[in-house]
């Protein structure tokens, strides 16, 4: 197939579209910076772009759709017009070149309003109860993605989990560096059970939702490795595989959340462009359990993730230099 990948210079994005090439398909990447991925043709611009955007789907009989703005903080306008605006632009001009699938990558924060999440499924997409832009506008591009599914332009949703995995910044950058710092606590102790999704198992259940598009289209699926573990011990795992002491101090989750809603606020306050330490929706992530049935999920997609959780770890160990807990220091 001639497929499509539009945000190919993230974690994720890159490792879709390398599973499509060694699949042997043609695969065209279109973001704002080279993908530097073999085997692939880069478009480069933005989903803010008609003109960049019709020229990346010219031909395309497929599209995976990962480009969009991911962050705990920034103007409200900048996510609209990158996960919403971008997201209807690029359905519409797929539609007029003749695409037949497409794949919306979402998010599970889309429809989760901060209450902890205990066995659910794909709960509807609902803007007016996520919490943060990146969650709203992610809920509302579903929608529309969803909205556009029909004869002859087939659209699903898949909604991977906590993504991470080696070169992850999104992730085990950020706790390592504030592990190390001694500046990463535990909320709650640490005990909210959590499931995460590591990244090759992400990307191999996003390329078969496109190849499954007879069972899936219409509906979105959460994507996750099935094996909830209290954050504590994930966050562990992580700081050994990178070398630095594991989380040993906590605040108690209400106290965070809290906390994360005023740090949020004065950030976006003051216009800086980093992330801060502490949001109110991060905060809710680390106190509050969010593990999903994968049941449905695995029988849609006739797909299991091929990394366990204990391996991606071993994984990560061995991309930071095989250091053990304590030693080391961050590359």
């Amino acid at each position: 197939m001639r497929v499509l990948v539009t945000g190919a210079s993230g974690l994720l994005g890159r490792e879709v579209a390398r599973l499509l090439v060694r699949r042997g398909h043609a695969v065209t990447t279109f973001q704002r910076r080279p993908s530097g991925i073999d085997g692939v043709t880069d478009v480069r611009g933005s989903v803010t772009d008609d003109a960049a955007v019709r020229s990346a789907v010219e031909g395309a009989e497929g599209i995976i759709h990962l480009a969009a703005k991911v962050s705990f903080t920034g103007r409200a306008a900048e996510f609209d017009e990158v996960n919403v605006e971008g997201t209807r632009r690029l359905l519409r001009l797929a539609r007029e070149a003749g695409v037949r699938d497409v794949v919306f990558v979402s998010s599970p924060s889309a429809a989760n309003s901060g209450a902890a999440i205990a066995g659910l499924g794909a709960e509807p997409a609902d803007p007016e109860r996520a919490h943060g832009d990146y969650s709203r506008t992610k809920a509302e591009a579903e929608l529309l993605a969803l909205a556009a599914d029909a004869p002859g332009f087939r659209v699903t949703a898949v909604r991977p989990h906590v993504v991470w995995g080696p070169g992850d910044t999104q992730l085990v950058e950020r706790v390592l560096q504030r592990a190390a710092r001694h500046r990463l606590p535990l909320l709650d102790a640490g005990a909210a059970l959590i499931d995460t999704t590591y990244v090759d198992n992400a990307a191999a259940a996003i390329v078969a939702a496109l190849f499954r598009m007879e069972h899936v289209h219409g509906r979105a699926v959460v994507v996750t490795n099935g094996e909830p573990r209290p954050v504590g011990e994930l966050l562990a795992g992580i700081c050994a595989a990178g070398g630095v002491p594991a989380p040993g101090w906590a605040v108690p989750g209400t106290v965070a959340r809290a906390a994360g809603a005023v740090v949020e606020k004065l950030w976006i306050r003051a216009g800086r462009k980093e992330e801060p330490p502490m949001t109110r929706f991060l905060a809710e992530q680390l106190s509050t359990a969010h593990w999903y049935d994968q049941r449905e999920t695995r029988e849609l997609l006739d797909w299991t993730p091929a990394v366990s959780l204990d391996e991606g770890l071993a994984r990560l160990a061995e991309y930071y230099g095989g250091r053990g807990a304590g030693g080391g220091s961050l590359p």
